[in-house]
């Protein structure tokens, strides 16, 4: 126990939540007769070619009533449109997706700004031939008079015209050419023998059940047609996801990757699939992974001292690769579950990340020589060995191409917390943390959430898990603007300085890989940092001089522009080497090693017999693992807090939210942040220097002590409760009487974190929004980032600072105010969250801020109760 632990808020108070406001947008927008001139003909050729389609339908033999799914771009958004769409006949809602940088023209702009480029909505609606009817008669009305009253419920029809930009068809560009498909299609066609391609069919999800299984049919009879077949299907509606693992021969793949148009791929042969209503995207899998290793490099025997063993239940999932369960540091270590006998794919020699991953995890970083976990670590391989990379000496890990990434992952965590079907018992209910150190290949996240991220976002509030997820590595070259005897020339801060720039240069490219976009998850990309000292550089160099983002940690920002990642930690230095040929700009590019530097962690060696072997490696998987391991430490110091609590038990949906909040909470940008900063600010405004840093770091480096214990001059308090809608707590801070009227420099972070309910065809995604207010003189300002951004997820995280000296009385209080509302629609059970909250004064200033405090929240202890979900 530390000399000075964590408290916990006595109570909270109930009182009236903060309503909140909105604005006019300020946008000018056509008229009817404008709008009719626009978009007429338009509706025309879309009526034109659902009548084509009516009559191809005729003259098969399916009979099915044909529908085909319409984008209504807009320029700015309607409010409660779902409810309208509902009201019409055949007109079914299948989503909407925001979209930004609409250049503005004569007849959209920005009222005070009309260069400035707007921002709108894509509407996506299944219609048939009824519905589009209906439609064209609502908008033939509003064109002829546009101040005409529509029938009760469809008002909000009108208000869609008046913002209507564009209308079309969703294609072939939406389905295929958009999700980088053809281009691996491409580079599976180049290897030898190959036969056969698969891929996922995502299935616009109809509610109705018998039109999912007729949409079902259609598709696997257009696969069937190409001499293919479906390999499985997978439904899972509370994700609103259907989906279809199919499998076609490569001649049926070559019609469409010969053909990268959409004219040319129409008049393919597999037109009928890549045409089909049925499917909203078609995606490659296998893509699902973790990055390449090599399977010959340097290792090294272990030098580890006798450590204790665990004991318990475990508190930590890794869903990863195969680890080497009998290697010195993992054995007796794990519970490993492989109900799929993945093991069997593995050589001994090929199970790295599953190793690495488990020791990072249980010891840390080995280089610091940290204590392990006192519980063993629950595993589940998810991976299997890429056989593509057998023949070249390195080795991707990935959900193998036999089972859909979202169906693997829903199962997994469904065994782990209730058991397969009701009829085995949950393998590990005791966990709290799951860590999924995985990123498809093949994607970068951009705007529309993955079918995995939904997943992740549902079974986190499902099971109250928290999900600590990897942003992803970019492992491409980095091109800097000068040839390589100028960069050579270059001093190592002038070096820094062009790589920094480059990389923010390149943001757009160097995205979140999903399913990091995940709004429930915590996200953790990867600072350029680890614990080794260096004895061989050779072609080398470091490409900073001080403690950065790495250069291969992913950019956000994430859903709705939130902050993403959530946090960044140690994930090793990646050094570079320059290429051979000059060059301007000039591609560096990363030095793939197994040497130092890096983190050190358990390897395989090169003998089956090799069960003590270590190796150095580096990646924002590395630093998610270490993430992983703070999450477990911050639940042993939460359970020995509320152990004897007398207010009422911590249930066990509130664990997951408080372990999020206490591992955001010690979070600054620092000196990182100003290091950035002092790079970025001569080419850009402040603004979008502060968008860069958030999206590197998002809110920061976690210091995982600051929430573990306190000191004389810093008191950390943690609260949690539930909250329906229009609910909200006031926590009440008691303001030491040692900080009246000083000026000393003082801090107040608050942290609030908590699990949605998420709504998968609604924009706003996120049913409940949470967030804390606090009015007060203490501080003067807000540090680091917007304070907007931080309440788009679900987690609100921010520092305040202040000198100026402000006189109080004993007894006053800092209020905290946690409000809950509706964001994209009604939500059933109470919501649970956690708070953390730190008010503190610099080492050197001698206030006892924290026996001040103690002594004015201290609330008798009571005969120890058990905790719900406590698992030690």
């Amino acid at each position: 126990m530390p000399d000075r632990p964590i408290l916990l808020f006595p109570r909270f108070e109930q009182v009236q939540a903060t309503p909140r406001h909105g604005g006019p947008s300020g946008i000018h927008r056509p008229g009817g007769q404008r709008q009719g001139e626009r978009l007429t003909p338009v509706f025309a050729e879309l009526q034109a070619a659902f009548e084509a389609r009516r009559v191809e339908v005729q003259q098969s033999s399916s009979g099915v009533d044909p529908e085909q799914v319409l984008i209504f771009e807009t320029v700015g958004s309607i409010d409660d449109f779902i409810r309208a769409v509902k009201r019409v006949d055949g007109l079914e809602w299948m989503g909407e997706i925001d979209i930004d940088e609409i250049e503005p023209d004569e007849d959209f702009f920005i009222v005070n700004s009309p260069t400035k480029p707007l921002s709108g909505r894509l509407y996506l609606l299944l219609t048939n031939q009824r519905a589009l009817g209906d439609l064209l008669s609502l908008w033939n009305t509003y064109k002829q008079n546009e101040e005409v009253a529509f029938a009760r419920g469809l008002g909000r029809f009108k208000e869609m015209f008046k913002c209507l930009k564009d209308i079309r068809r969703w294609g072939i560009q939406d389905r295929i050419l958009d999700t980088n498909l053809l281009e691996y299609w491409k580079s599976d066609l180049a290897l030898e023998q190959t036969s056969t391609v698969r891929f996922e069919a995502e299935l616009w999800f109809r509610n109705d059940v018998a039109k999912r299984a007729q949409g079902f049919e259609l598709v696997a009879s257009q696969i069937a047609a190409l001499g293919g077949r479906v390999v499985s299907q997978c439904t899972i509606p509370e994700i609103a996801y259907q989906a279809v693992l199919g499998e076609l021969p490569a001649e049926a793949i070559r019609a469409i990757t010969e053909h990268p148009t959409i004219q040319s791929i129409q008049m393919s042969s597999a037109a009928g699939l890549a045409a089909s209503e049925n499917i909203m995207f078609l995606r490659p899998v296998g893509q699902m992974a973790v990055g390449k290793e090599h399977l010959e490099g340097d290792v090294s025997p272990a030098t580890t001292a006798v450590r204790p063993m665990p004991s318990g239940q475990p508190v930590i999932a890794l869903f990863d690769g195969v680890p080497m369960q009998n290697h010195e540091l993992l054995a007796d270590r794990l519970i490993y579950d492989d109900p799929d006998s993945y093991e069997a794919d593995y050589l001994a020699g090929e199970r790295c990340h599953g190793t690495a991953m488990a020791s990072l995890i249980l010891h840390g970083d080995l280089s610091r020589n940290e204590e392990p976990l006192p519980r063993p670590l629950y595993v589940r391989p998810i991976l299997k060995p890429d056989p593509k990379g057998r023949p070249f000496g390195f080795q991707t890990e990935v959900v193998p191409e036999d089972v859909l990434a979202t169906d693997l992952l829903h199962r997994a965590v469904k065994r782990l917390m209730s058991g397969d079907g009701g009829t085995t018992p949950p393998v590990a209910p005791s966990v709290r943390i799951i860590s999924l150190s995985i990123g498809d290949l093949a994607r970068q996240f951009d705007r529309v959430m993955s079918p995995l991220g939904r997943l992740i976002d549902w079974l986190s509030h499902h099971y109250g898990i928290l999900f600590v997820i990897s942003a992803g590595n970019h492992s491409s070259t980095v091109e800097v603007p000068v040839d390589r005897p100028t960069f050579e020339a270059l001093t190592a801060e002038e070096r820094e300085k062009l790589v920094v720039k480059s990389l923010v240069s390149e943001a757009r490219n160097r995205r979140l890989r999903p399913p990091a976009e995940s709004i429930n998850g915590l996200t953790v990309g990867s600072t350029h940092m680890d614990g080794s000292s260096v004895a061989h550089v050779g072609p080398r160099f470091d490409p900073f001089t001080t403690s950065l983002p790495s250069p291969f940690s992913a950019f956000g920002s994430g859903y709705r522009r939130g902050i993403k990642p959530d946090v960044v930690y140690t994930g090793g230095r990646q050094w570079y080497r320059e290429p051979l040929i000059s060059t301007n700009p000039l591609p560096i590019q990363p030095a793939n090693s197994r040497q130092a530097p890096g983190l050190l962690v358990a390897a395989p060696g090169s003998a089956p017999a090799d069960l003590a072997m270590t190796t150095h490696g580096c990646g924002t998987s590395h630093a998610t693992a270490l993430v992983s391991r703070a999450g477990s430490m911050c639940y042993d110091t939460l359970m020995d807090l509320v152990a004897g609590l007398p207010t009422g038990p911590l249930t066990q949906p509130a664990i997951g939210p408080m372990i999020k909040a206490m591992l955001i909470h010690g979070c600054s940008w620092g000196e990182i942040g100003d290091h950035l900063s002092n790079i970025l600010q001569p080419d850009h405004d402040a603004k979008a220097v502060k968008s860069f840093i958030s999206r590197w770091l998002g809110y920061g480096v976690p210091d995982i002590n600051r929430v573990r214990e306190c000191t004389a001059q810093r008191a950390t308090l943690l609260g949690f409760g539930t909250l329906a809608h229009d609910q909200a707590h006031a926590f009440r801070l008691p303001l030491p009487p040692s900080l009246s009227s000083v000026t000393h420099l003082r801090r107040l972070t608050v942290s609030l974190a908590w699990f949605t309910p998420v709504l998968s065809t609604t924009q706003k995604y996120r049913a409940a929004k949470l967030w804390f207010e606090s009015r007060h003189d203490l501080t003067e300002g807000r540090q680091d980032a917007d304070w907007q951004a931080v309440r788009r997820g679900t987690t609100q995280h921010e520092v305040f600072e202040g000198a100026r000296a402000i006189p109080f009385t004993d007894g006053e209080e800092i209020k905290i105010q946690v409000n809950c509302a509706k964001d994209a629609g009604d939500f059933a059970a109470p919501i649970p969250y956690g708070l953390a909250v730190t008010l503190e004064v610099g080492a050197e200033i001698n206030i006892p801020i924290y026996e001040e405090i103690k002594a004015r929240v201290a609330i008798p202890v009571q005969v120890q109760q058990p905790v719900r979900g406590n698992t030690q």
